[in-house]
């Protein structure tokens, strides 16, 4: 059974990841010193997202995920098109974390962007493999990857803040103030995770003590970390160019030995995100395949801890999103933007449900995050297009196979898989 503060861990594993790596130096470079304000904004938001989620937990728990609350509260059509953004979100995002893994592998063994595209590809197909044969990474190791990593940050930011904390902040936002909200939109991937405990409630000793308890202690650790890589990235800027950022923020604090331990660790953390990511993003293909939303052939073996079908499927799109990654025909800026569309889509409607669900001051609190997080939709612009295009060509699919007498039994999309963000 899970204690306040184990919980307390398993949030903060669920909202650190492999995008720590690339985000906080991709906002600097979007909206400069400004970039902190994004951070706030994000913290903010942050804070009633977090609280309803608590109160979901609590009231609602589920065993599948955000789809579950969308389909109870706006029925099965709506849910099935939660659960393809999220699964949108992995096919486009894993290539672009497979990268960034390897980029931080060529710089520890200074090996030239042909040799990182390489070895992307050996990353992104060597999950593929373990996925395949049922090798999956243990919550306990991935959470154990994200504690190293928090340490790692913190004391590196604790060592190299003093001696630069009043350095590079003009021009304060060299981009305009509209940067600042399009760097917000980035940086979601780093807030998304909030929704992961109310798959977990029922394994809380006392639900109804332990889990605000550990939300209130993730939401602190993490914004604390937050602050300070958000004043690192603006005081301490990766060098001009570099795809490596966290290394040269942690070879400020530690140096090169730093910077070469941050460099395996960034591996570790991104085969063990991706090994989750892409598991899940299978069994969620099947469960979507089994109701009915996704063509009944990536149900084929859904029996397996990781059905095969769909892994077939993501090998496939994540070599075709690689090429033009590697080619520079669109960068990981224009891949992470989307993927937030998708992120922001999903909790849109979940926060829409939950508003739905919840009563009285939580509903309020439900209503504040809803509209902080539609606040973020004019900034990622076209990018919006990705999620509104999926709307348009499987809404009009499901209703049309779902009114037919012989169409498949409901089933809540979302239920079989855990659905996880990068």
């Amino acid at each position: 059974m899970l204690t306040a503060t184990r919980g307390a861990a398993l949030y903060v594993g669920a909202l650190l990841g492999p995008g720590l790596l690339l985000l906080p130096a991709l906002a600097t470079q979007i909206a400069g010193p400004a970039s902190v304000l994004a951070w706030a904004a994000l913290m903010v938001m942050s804070a009633p997202i977090a609280a309803t989620f608590a109160a979901l937990a609590v009231r609602h728990p589920v065993s599948g995920g955000v789809a579950t609350y969308v389909d109870e509260a706006f029925g099965r059509v709506a849910g099935a098109v939660t659960g393809l953004w999220f699964l949108t979100s992995i096919l486009i995002g894993s290539p672009t974390v497979a990268l960034m893994g390897a980029y931080y592998v060529a710089d520890l063994t200074g090996a030239g962007p042909t040799a990182a595209a390489a070895m992307g590809l050996v990353i992104y197909a060597s999950v593929l493999a373990a996925n395949t044969f049922g090798l999956r990474v243990s919550s306990g190791v991935q959470l154990g990857l994200s504690a190293v990593l928090v340490a790692v940050i913190a004391v590196a930011v604790g060592a190299a803040l003093p001696d630069h904390v009043t350095q590079g902040w003009t021009p304060f936002a060299p981009h305009g103030w509209w940067a600042v909200g399009t760097a917000a939109g980035g940086l979601v991937w780093l807030v998304i995770g909030w929704e992961a405990m109310a798959q977990m409630a029922g394994d809380f000793r006392d639900p109804a003590r332990d889990v605000p308890r550990a939300v209130a202690w993730g939401f602190g650790i993490v914004t604390l970390l937050y602050v300070g890589v958000a004043v690192a990235a603006v005081v301490v800027p990766a060098a001009p160019g570099s795809t490596v950022p966290l290394a040269d923020l942690v070879g400020v604090g530690f140096g090169p030995v730093g910077r070469d331990a941050t460099a395996l660790l960034a591996l570790l953390l991104t085969m063990g995100g991706m090994n989750v990511y892409i598991g899940s993003g299978a069994k969620l293909a099947a469960a979507l395949a089994a109701e009915g939303a996704l063509p009944a052939w990536f149900a084929g073996g859904a029996a397996r801890s990781v059905p095969r079908r769909p892994l077939a499927v993501l090998a496939c799109t994540g070599v075709a999103m690689y090429v033009p990654l590697v080619l520079g025909v669109v960068g990981p800026a224009e891949i992470v933007l989307a993927t937030s569309a998708c992120f922001v889509a999903v909790y849109v409607l979940t926060l829409a449900a939950a508003r739905k669900m919840l009563t009285g001051g939580l509903r309020v609190c439900a209503t504040l995050a809803l509209v902080l997080f539609c606040g973020l939709g004019p900034f990622l612009r076209w990018w919006l297009l990705l999620p509104a295009g999926v709307v348009v060509v499987a809404v009009p699919l499901l209703r049309r196979r779902w009114s037919r007498p012989d169409g498949v039994q409901h089933t809540v999309a979302g239920e079989a898989p855990e659905q996880v963000a990068p």
